[in-house]
């Protein structure tokens, strides 16, 4: 009975971890830098400002060469990214790094029309009136800090899966 009281504070003092969820936020610029000794990489964003991202085992990156074999899956510095990360204090871990452009993630510029099923769907309007709605990925995030109003103006960062066109990321412009 000791054994069964012990067993169930322990999963009582522990339940709350499980529910635990890393906020993810998303960084959009040019890698301006890799450094396999440190296992980082650096993202320049639009507006100057350098991110260093470490890079852990479970990072997973998009868009790269197919069977890269370095830590950083062919990554090359001047390729324009989206790093996904998670912040502890001052220290940035990238969850997900994504290469946009030729052999990664196309984009597309319209305007925020709404989002449907729960957040789990994002329509967009093109420029020539056309509404399309894509899947949100569990991971997509919009830039920190900056939410998406109706008609806002936005560029949309996705893939193509069994002929589903899912986000990965989108910004307000």
């Amino acid at each position: 009975m000791k054994k069964l009281i012990l067993l169930g504070t322990v999963m009582a003092l522990l339940a709350p971890l499980s529910f635990a969820v890393e906020a993810v936020s998303a960084a959009h610029g040019t890698l301006s830098k890799i450094d396999s000794g440190a296992k980082t990489i650096v993202v320049k964003t639009a507006d100057g400002t350098e991110h260093t991202f470490h890079f852990v085992v479970k990072t997973t990156v998009h868009g790269t060469e197919v069977g890269a074999k370095d830590a950083f899956h062919g990554l090359k510095e001047g390729s324009e990214v989206v790093a996904h990360y998670t912040a502890t204090g001052s220290e940035y871990t990238a969850v997900e790094v994504d290469k946009i452009g030729k052999g990664g993630l196309k984009t597309m510029d319209g305007t925020f029309s709404e989002m449907k099923s729960g957040g789990k769907e994002l329509v967009v309007k093109s420029a020539d009136g056309t509404e399309q709605a894509f899947h949100m990925a569990d991971h997509a995030a919009v830039e920190t800090g900056k939410g998406a109003e109706k008609s806002a103006k936005v560029t949309v960062y996705y893939t193509e899966d069994a002929g589903k066109k899912v986000v990965h990321f989108f910004e307000k412009h």
